[in-house]
């Protein structure tokens, strides 16, 4: 029992330091490029080597980390290139999910969607106006609504993969965050509508342009 309980606290030790290590790169608090020195950021993360290592391991995995033998961990560098290419393959995998949802998509998926687009609504007007104060609160709405378009796509394997590549493009926003106001907005708000109507092709489409209209305007700020 005492092993259990033991086994449990190390692991959420371990799941809290990946999601913090995590959320620093994807904000760009640990830079493009920098080397994650064990020694060092055990104190910041207040974790030990072995869990750093098994983390970083892991983050090594889904591509935000590189691990080179002899030389340690580094924070996985950033290019148009591979923003490019993590935007297509989003675009193949989010359009792909949609058509799916928006086809088996019940009652309490809608309810879902309506509750997430009206959160992003709120937050979009607020950026808007002029307030962006709350960027990453923006981000996460927006997440949040692009999860409840697909959510119904029934399958966890497609949801994972689909959850790595938002969070490596929303990396890139990140580094050079501009808002694209009102155009964006509007995408959501066709997204949602033709998603309530049931029109898969029409979302996805319109899906497909918004996420190819992100990536030209992140490519533009870099």
């Amino acid at each position: 029992m005492v092993y259990l309980v033991m086994e449990k606290q190390l692991s959420t030790v371990g799941s809290s330091t990946y999601e913090k290590i995590k959320h620093d790169i994807i904000f760009g608090e640990l830079a493009p490029g920098s080397k994650l020195k064990l020694e060092v950021i055990k104190t910041k993360y207040e974790a030990s080597v072995s869990t750093l290592r098994e983390t970083l391991n892991r983050l090594a995995s889904e591509g935000f980390v590189l691990a080179e033998e002899q030389r340690g961990f580094f924070v996985t560098k950033v290019s148009r290139e591979d923003l490019t290419e993590v935007a297509k393959l989003r675009v193949l995998l989010e359009c792909h999910a949609l058509k799916t949802s928006v086809e088996n998509g019940d009652a309490d998926w809608e309810g879902n969607l309506v509750a997430a687009h009206h959160k992003l609504q709120l937050m979009e007007k607020k950026m808007i106006s002029g307030d962006s104060s709350e960027k990453e609160t923006w981000k996460r709405y927006d997440w949040e609504f692009h999860l409840a378009v697909i959510q119904a796509c029934n399958s966890r394997n497609l949801l994972e993969l689909h959850s790595t590549l938002y969070d490596k493009y929303l990396r890139y926003q990140m580094l050079v965050l501009t808002f694209r106001g009102d155009e964006a907005a509007q995408e959501h708000h066709k997204i949602f509508q033709a998603a309530l109507d049931r029109n898969a092709s029409g979302a996805a489409d319109i899906l497909e342009e918004h996420i190819l209209n992100g990536l030209e305007h992140t490519l533009a700020a870099m």
